[in-house]
């Protein structure tokens, strides 16, 4: 059902903190914490024992204690104490840990194989420590549906122009043809819409008048990581062929989508532009729009999910979701191979 030989947002770091936080993900009950020099750790949300959830328990410095006979774990998951037999540790009083880091604010969770897990393969954000880009806070979302139909959904440039029509629809949105790129991280939709009004969400954002070459870059990247890119170019300027100018808008919405189980999902992004750096009042605009279409996005995505659960007759597939199912065809392939 899930890759796991790759790395997931658990959340965003801020939110760890010396004290047991539980969560769930891939339909695995974990608890989070810190220990005291700050380092995260995350074990199986369950004692040997019993399974209580040591998440009940109590956070001793460094390490938890189960709330039910005070067995207690250490970071890795080992029992280094069990006060109902002294002397004498279960070798069985063991649960499982999870490898984590602390990468661009977020908190990374390894959920497959241990000796896999390899830092240097967290997804890369490009320019997250460059003065001259600015970003908004982002935001963390659960969606009530299978985490696919997120997947699919960021793979559709097509949806803005019904679901976002105040936000990031506008002319050619509906309409324009595609192309289909696919890559060693996973698929590329993108499109370039030539001389059209810009759309609302960005009109009072790019810095020229007029009606502007618009890029919609929508790539989904192994195992559920969405970088959508909205370039725009004063009309004329743009296209594959052309150079980058001064006048050049470049927003990227960063996406990570991970499973808490079939039916549910955890969303959480962030916005990173190439203009106004120092502009809170800008960054606080574009968050509040994105919160707004991302709910539109909910409200769509669960009542697909409840559809699909449901079906009382078949579905059927349109041009428009070829980047989607090749997706899935390479995910599906990768998952098999684990």
């Amino acid at each position: 059902m899930y890759m796991r030989n790759c790395w997931y947002v658990a959340g965003w770091s801020k939110e760890y903190q010396n004290a047991l936080k539980p969560q769930k993900l891939l339909g695995e009950s974990i608890v989070f914490y810190r220990q005291i020099d700050g380092s995260p750790v995350a074990l199986e949300n369950a004692c040997p024992h019993r399974k209580l959830p040591l998440s009940d328990g109590k956070l001793r410095g460094d390490v938890v204690e189960c709330g039910y006979h005070g067995l207690t774990f250490d970071c890795s998951g080992a029992c280094v104490s069990a006060p109902t037999q002294p002397g004498n540790i279960p070798k069985r009083a063991v649960v499982k840990s999870y490898p984590v880091e602390d990468r661009y604010g977020l908190l990374w969770i390894w959920m497959g194989d241990p000796a896999l897990a390899n830092p240097r393969n967290i997804f890369f954000i490009e320019n997250y420590d460059n003065p001259n880009w600015g970003y908004t806070d982002g935001g963390v979302l659960n969606i009530d549906c299978n985490y696919l139909w997120v997947v699919d959904n960021l793979l559709d440039p097509s949806h803005v122009a019904w679901v976002h029509v105040t936000s990031f629809a506008g002319a050619g949105t509906d309409d324009a043809p595609l192309d289909l790129e696919r890559t060693e991280d996973g698929v590329i939709v993108s499109r370039w819409i030539y001389d059209q009004p810009v759309s609302p969400y960005y009109a009072d954002l790019v810095r020229f008048t007029g009606n502007a070459d618009r890029k919609q870059h929508y790539e989904m990247c192994f195992p559920a990581i969405a970088l959508n890119k909205s370039v725009y170019a004063p009309a004329g300027s743009g296209g594959p062929e052309k150079e980058i100018t001064d006048q050049t808008y470049i927003n990227i919405s960063y996406n990570f989508i991970t499973p808490i189980d079939e039916h549910h999902s955890q969303y959480i992004w962030f916005q990173h532009r190439n203009t106004d750096p120092e502009n809170k009042e800008v960054s606080e605009k574009m968050n509040a729009g994105a919160i707004m279409a991302f709910h539109e996005d909910k409200h769509i995505l669960e009542a697909v999910h409840a559809g699909m659960q449901g079906l009382e007759t078949p579905y059927i597939d349109l041009g428009l979701d070829a980047g989607a199912k090749l997706f899935r065809l390479q995910l599906l392939r990768k998952i098999d191979a684990e």
